[in-house]
């Protein structure tokens, strides 16, 4: 009788606890050159999302200088998780706004739900047809929530390096989308599989 074979399970890649030069590298791009590094971005995979949190850096809004670091949000945490049914949603946190290049220390408080979605061309957000959306309106948030507002499209910037994305928020006035600023993302750890029933 043959023993069976096992076959080992590769290992978890070793992801560093800090922001890589290309993500800050990002940070310091002006409007114009986000711009044009976004739309040569390629689609990412919900599969390669899901599962993951991502460490986040807001860019300066579009309007309003430095406003993302007199606010405390310069640096955030999203997740992506995969449901039952098969969708593929998101949830953020919040993070200790220490230097830049410091560590994500992350709160376990998972807020800003929000669905990951192809973008379809016949709907009203339909701008970027080459990202993913992260709609805002579709996650479990409560009915005056504010953050229902957001739309987000993500692209990933290198096709060969599946770990490093741009987004491009923008928020709905009712039928108007007005940009407010860009956002990097890098993968960071194993994300939560339960925030729904927390």
């Amino acid at each position: 009788m043959v023993a069976a074979r096992t076959i080992p399970t590769p290992p978890a890649p070793t992801l560093s606890p800090f922001p890589s030069r290309p993500a800050l590298a990002l940070e310091r791009m002006s409007w114009r050159e986000l711009d044009r590094v976004f739309v040569r971005g390629a689609t990412p995979s919900p599969d390669a999302l899901a599962g993951w949190e991502f460490r986040g850096i807001n860019t300066r809004l579009m309007y309003v200088r430095n406003f993302e670091r007199l606010w405390g949000i310069k640096k955030f945490c999203k997740g992506f998780v995969r449901e039952p049914d098969g969708r593929v949603t998101g949830y953020n946190k919040s993070v200790k706004n220490n230097v830049l290049d410091g560590r994500w220390l992350i709160r376990d408080n998972p807020f800003g739900f929000y669905a990951v979605e192809p973008v379809d061309p016949t709907a009203r957000d339909n701008t970027f047809l080459h990202a993913l959306l992260l709609d805002y309106s579709r996650g479990a948030n409560k009915r005056y929530d504010p953050s229902r507002g957001l739309r987000d499209y993500l692209v990933q910037v290198d096709p060969d390096d599946p770990d490093l994305f741009l987004g491009k928020a923008y928020y709905a006035l009712g039928p108007l989308r007005v940009a407010s600023n860009f956002f990097i993302l890098e993968r960071h750890r194993v994300g939560l599989t339960d925030y729904a029933r927390r």
